[in-house]
């Protein structure tokens, strides 16, 4: 995604810049310095704190929002550079109503989770990749989850739950 062509008028005095957030279906007017990531604008400013921050560096994958569908790792992405996107975060994943994704679902019928740091990046990245082609094959969920890391359960759940959460979304159709 490219940064929007900011003008001198969008900086304050202050040094921050004034930007639009669309998150979870809400609309956020918020004045962010320059550099500030949006991993931390969510966490901090918004007080979104289901994206979690573990590496940044962009590698553990616990940090992945969905910025207009796409996974994205939010400790690598810059607050201005998602000026007037639709961001999800794992707090958006549920329905109004409070009913889990299918994904979600998945994790909670496969046993996908232990601990809990990683489990909103894989939860976005599951969401993102089953839009894209929602019948993986066991080898494909391997590979939808292998740029995040676990350190807690080995995968074999989380591949389970890649599988269930495919097929919960094809009884949905």
């Amino acid at each position: 995604m490219a940064e929007p062509a900011l003008k001198d008028t969008d900086m304050k005095d202050s040094g921050l810049f004034d930007i639009v957030l669309v998150v979870n279906g809400t609309s956020y007017a918020l004045a962010v310095p320059a550099r500030r990531l949006l991993s931390d604008c969510l966490r901090h400013d918004l007080r979104l704190t289901g994206t979690h921050v573990g590496c940044e560096h962009g590698v553990c994958g616990a940090c992945t929002v969905l910025i207009d569908g796409v996974a994205v790792r939010s400790c690598l992405m810059l607050a201005v550079s998602a000026d007037n996107s639709s961001i999800t975060t794992v707090e958006g994943l549920a329905g109004r109503d409070g009913k889990l994704s299918p994904v979600q679902q998945a994790f909670a019928d496969c046993h996908g989770l232990q601990c809990g740091f990683c489990t909103p990046g894989f939860l976005t990245t599951i969401t993102a990749a089953l839009a894209e082609d929602p019948d993986p094959t066991p080898e494909q969920a391997r590979e939808i989850i292998g740029g995040n890391l676990c350190r807690c359960t080995g995968y074999q759940n989380i591949v389970q739950a890649v599988l269930r959460a495919a097929e919960l979304i094809t009884q949905t159709r």
